[in-house]
C-alpha cells in the first residue's frame, strides 16, 4: 500500500449530488474487487472512497462521490479534483474484498453511494457464468439517487442467476417496488441465511443493525463482509 498519482480523466454527474469520477494511475498497485482508495488532501488528512469499477486491463480507477453543498467532507475532493489534472492516492485498502474461493450464493447489500462497492464486487462476478444465485439490494431515500436502476434492471434479464432488489425509503405514490429500510428487504426475503456470503455498505448504523438481525437470521459471521465492520 504506497501512494500514487492519478490523472483525472472525467468528472460527470450521475444525480444532482453524485459525481462519478475516473482516474487514470501512474504506476497503481493492483487491487480486488471490493477494495478502496484514500484521496491525500494533505499528509494528515486522506479520505476513503470504496472503489466502484472491477480491475481489469484499462488501468482506470472509478470512483462515485456523494457531494452536495451539506457534505463539505466530500465537496472538498471534488473541488480539489476540478481545480487539478492530477491528484494522489493512497491504497489499496481492504479486507472486504470479494472472496472468489467460496462456493456460496450471495447477497450484496448497499444504502446510497454504498452502491459503488457492491458494483465493483457484482461486475467481476458476472464476468464468469454464475454457478450460485446473486442478489443486490440496494437502498435509496427516493428513485432519483437510484442512478444505475436500469442498467441493474438490464444486467438481472441478462443473468438468470441474478436477482436486482432496489428498495426505497421515501418512494413516489406510483413506485411499484420495495420500501422501507434495505436490510428489513433482506430479512423478508430469506428464511435462513446460513448458506449465503454477504457484503455490504453503506451508514455505519445499517451495518451494525444488518450485522446483528442477519446473525440472528443463520448468517454465520466468517461470511459478512464490510469495511464498516473494522470500525464498529
Amino acid at each position: 500500500m504506497s501512494e500514487f498519482e492519478c490523472q483525472v480523466v472525467t468528472i460527470e454527474p450521475l444525480t444532482a449530488n453524485v459525481q462519478r469520477i475516473l482516474l487514470r494511475p501512474e504506476n497503481a498497485p493492483d487491487f480486488k474487487a471490493g477494495q478502496y482508495i484514500r484521496v491525500v488532501m494533505d499528509e494528515g488528512d486522506k479520505r476513503p472512497f470504496s472503489i466502484a469499477n472491477a480491475p481489469d486491463e484499462s488501468g482506470l480507477i472509478e470512483l462515485h462521490i456523494g457531494a452536495a453543498e451539506h457534505n463539505p467532507w466530500a465537496m472538498q475532493v471534488i473541488e480539489k479534483m476540478q481545480s487539478a489534472p492530477g491528484i494522489m492516492l493512497d491504497g489499496p485498502h481492504g479486507n472486504a474484498f470479494l472472496r472468489n474461493d467460496r462456493p456460496h450464493p450471495t447477497i450484496l447489500m448497499a444504502g446510497g453511494t454504498g452502491f459503488s462497492y457492491t458494483w465493483s464486487i457484482l461486475q467481476q462476478l458476472l464476468r464468469s457464468p454464475l454457478k450460485e444465485p446473486l442478489f443486490l439490494y440496494w437502498g435509496t431515500r427516493t428513485q432519483d439517487d437510484m442512478y444505475a436502476l436500469q442498467e441493474l434492471e438490464e444486467l438481472a434479464q441478462q443473468h438468470s442467476k441474478f436477482r436486482f432488489i432496489p428498495v426505497l425509503e421515501n418512494p413516489d405514490s406510483d413506485w411499484q417496488g420495495r420500501s422501507g429500510l434495505v436490510h428489513q428487504a433482506v430479512l423478508e426475503d430469506f428464511v435462513s441465511l446460513e448458506p449465503y456470503q454477504v457484503y455490504i455498505a453503506g451508514r455505519f448504523e445499517m451495518a451494525g443493525a444488518a450485522r446483528e438481525d442477519f446473525h440472528n437470521q443463520g448468517l454465520m459471521l466468517e461470511n459478512l463482509f464490510g469495511d464498516a465492520y473494522d470500525f464498529i
